[in-house]
């Protein structure tokens, strides 16, 4: 079978390092699908592919995550607020691939893609008959990039085992550092962080794959474990047992190497003190009044650093977190508040660095939310549309990507083998721009 024709008219406007690159996601919850948004972020084509029910409750999950929005809409018209953050700048496919004529589909969409995103358990995709060796037939140069939470490969036990953010944190040992010693309890990250710095890894991953391809000619396939990612950013912790025979534990809120490396109470709130080094140290010394030298060796500071915590926490207690900040800056000394989300909004770095964006969703509306990073001198990152809902792409991709005609089209609707789940009321779909910045 030829190629598909190229669309007379692109479907994703051009912009971003990513332009032209055109990216299959299948992938469901966020890890998987977090790194086909990374890559869509940065002007990469990216089609997400959902199979039925094409109704609630949906095979992705992740459209209907609490909270919702609009707030107070019924449940036909709302929408997961973290799918309108990480799902905008797709297209959405509602297509059926247990069916032969939606294999025939993704097919034809693999002869014209460069990367293959997806998430399911292993072995879900071979019994659909769409397993590697098949789909580099259609496309011996596509990127395969399997994400999943313990690997394609390993004990059979483990392999098939269920798995999400949490279960990351934990397998990886990253929990084992999170938190007070014991008697506490370890304390899970506040965000879905092995989920998303997975779906990095993950994107990182699928773009070498396809530098790979675009010189020796053949695609590979990239098997992204989630618990695999976390222990290998857990700094020396290996090295560490290996070498030292070391079980490092958790440590509270300071470092179990470097000090003064901890969160102070400020007069107002809280702060983190940040002074390892031997110039930032002698800094800190002549801020705080503090003179013992025996205190100036590294070892023995990180090991007996009780006197020293209570020097600099009373020096803390007895300032604003914003005189803080200005002394820190004065002395060239690492002193930052902890910032909530209501300072971040009124911050003007973030604003003078375009952190905040707005665009609409075509079910939640306009809406404003996290920008594009990181920045890029002469192809920026953006955000052109919102979060599609479920088949809003349906046409757009099987006539003019796959040159369906409009009455097979109808025919692959009419027998369920596509699908779609407009909104009641669907909010404009092209705003002029491809995405606003929201004015200082």
């Amino acid at each position: 079978m030829s190629d598909p024709p190229r669309p007379s008219q692109p479907l994703v406007p051009a912009y971003g390092p990513l332009q032209g690159l055109r990216v299959l996601d299948s992938a469901r919850y966020v890890a998987g699908p977090w790194a086909s948004t990374y890559l869509g972020e940065f002007g990469a084509e990216v089609i997400h592919i959902e199979g039925p029910p094409y109704q609630r409750p949906y095979a992705d999950p992740s459209r209907t995550l609490i909270p919702t929005l609009p707030e107070g809409a019924p449940p036909e018209a709302s929408v997961s607020e973290s799918w309108v953050q990480y799902a905008r700048n797709k297209l959405s496919l509602g297509l059926d691939l247990r069916r032969p004529e939606g294999r025939e589909i993704f097919l034809d969409l693999v002869r014209c893609a460069d990367i293959w995103v997806e998430s399911s358990r292993p072995g879900t995709y071979e019994r659909l008959g769409l397993d590697d060796r098949t789909v580099w037939a259609a496309n011996p140069r596509l990127t395969v990039v399997h994400v999943s939470g313990f690997g394609q490969t390993g004990r059979p036990d483990r392999v098939g085992a269920p798995s999400f953010d949490l279960i990351g944190q934990a397998f990886s040992g990253y929990l084992s550092l999170q938190g007070e010693p014991d008697p506490a309890p370890p304390m899970r990250a506040g965000t879905a962080l092995n989920d998303t710095v997975t779906g990095l890894a993950a994107a990182a991953a699928a773009l070498m794959g396809y530098i790979s391809a675009q010189r020796t000619g053949r695609g590979q396939a990239v098997d992204v474990a989630q618990y695999e990612v976390f222990f290998t950013l857990l700094e020396n912790l290996a090295l560490d047992y290996f070498v030292r025979g070391v079980i490092r534990g958790r440590y509270g809120r300071g470092h179990a190497r470097l000090h003064p490396y901890d969160v102070h109470a400020a007069r107002d709130g809280w702060v983190v003190f940040a002074a390892p080094t031997p110039e930032t140290w002698r800094r800190t010394k002549e801020l705080i009044g503090f003179t013992d030298p025996t205190y100036d060796d590294p070892q023995y500071r990180a090991s007996h650093r009780t006197v020293v915590d209570e020097a600099i926490a009373r020096f803390c207690r007895e300032r604003s977190r914003e005189e803080l900040e200005a002394l820190g800056r004065s002395h060239d000394i690492a002193i930052s508040r902890i910032y909530d989300i209501a300072e971040i909004a009124r911050d003007p770095h973030y604003r003078a660095r375009e952190m905040f964006v707005e665009w609409v969703d075509p079910v939640a509306g306009r809406v404003k939310g996290a920008g594009v990073a990181p920045k890029f001198s002469g192809t920026p990152g953006g955000v052109w549309r919102g979060a599609p809902w479920l088949g809003q792409d349906n046409r757009a991709i099987l006539e003019q990507l796959l040159g369906r005609s409009t009455e097979a089209v109808e025919r692959l609707k009419a027998t369920g083998v596509i699908g779609e789940d407009p909104p009641p009321t669907p909010r404009p779909t092209s705003p002029s721009p491809y995405f606003e910045r929201e004015g200082l």
